[in-house]
């Protein structure tokens, strides 16, 4: 007679487990990738993405950054730092000089990780003074749209972080609809135990 109860208990039981398990099942872990480019100017990105999935590291990288110019200069090494623009994007801790670099990156934690490239830093030159009109028009409208990309990058890192946050909260919530599920069945097997008992007296 106390079988029922005890296997109630143990759907429960089973069903808690589950939920309380989805969010660490969720969790990423392995290999992790570096995509090193330069960035136009005087550094250089790195994006941090796990290689089974793709998915961007939100853990804490601990890299680091050297580089060998063409003419036998050397840079570094010094560490990444946390971009602004993005929570799995890291810049250099100090600019390249000008030159062509070898950039080699090697990250340690969360996984030890190295990419090597090859890049080129330096300030774009200022247009002649004596820039007829169209050319100043265009400078301006090149100007524009470098002002305007920070904005953009900013804009979408809050879009990543939504993007994480739903991958990481669909688990859970799947984990919760079973649990109702199984808290659900357990009730309609105690009122059918109560049931039959009322039936056999």
């Amino acid at each position: 007679m106390n079988k029922l109860p005890a296997y109630v208990l143990t759907v429960l039981l089973a069903g808690l487990t589950l939920v309380l398990g989805a969010p660490a099942a969720s969790a990423h872990g392995g290999p992790i990738k570096l995509e090193v480019t330069g960035d136009g100017a005087d550094n250089v990105n790195v994006l941090v993405t796990y290689k089974k999935d793709g998915h961007p590291v939100t853990e804490i990288v601990e890299a680091t950054l050297k580089a060998t110019s063409a003419d036998g200069r050397s840079f570094g090494p010094v560490p990444l730092r946390s971009a602004p623009e993005g929570q799995n994007l890291y810049h250099s801790a100090e600019p390249l000089p000008s030159g062509e670099w070898r950039v080699t990156v090697t990250a340690t934690e969360p996984s030890k990780a190295k990419a090597t490239v090859k890049v080129k830093a330096g300030v774009v030159a200022a247009s002649p003074v004596a820039a007829t009109a169209p050319a100043t028009g265009q400078a301006t409208g090149q100007a524009t749209g470098q002002a305007t990309a920070p904005a953009r990058n900013k804009a979408a890192a809050p879009a990543t972080v939504m993007d994480d946050q739903d991958a990481m909260g669909t688990p859970l919530k799947s984990g919760i609809i079973v649990l109702v599920a199984l808290v659900a069945l357990a009730a309609w097997l105690a009122l059918a135990w109560r049931h039959r008992r009322g039936v056999r007296r």
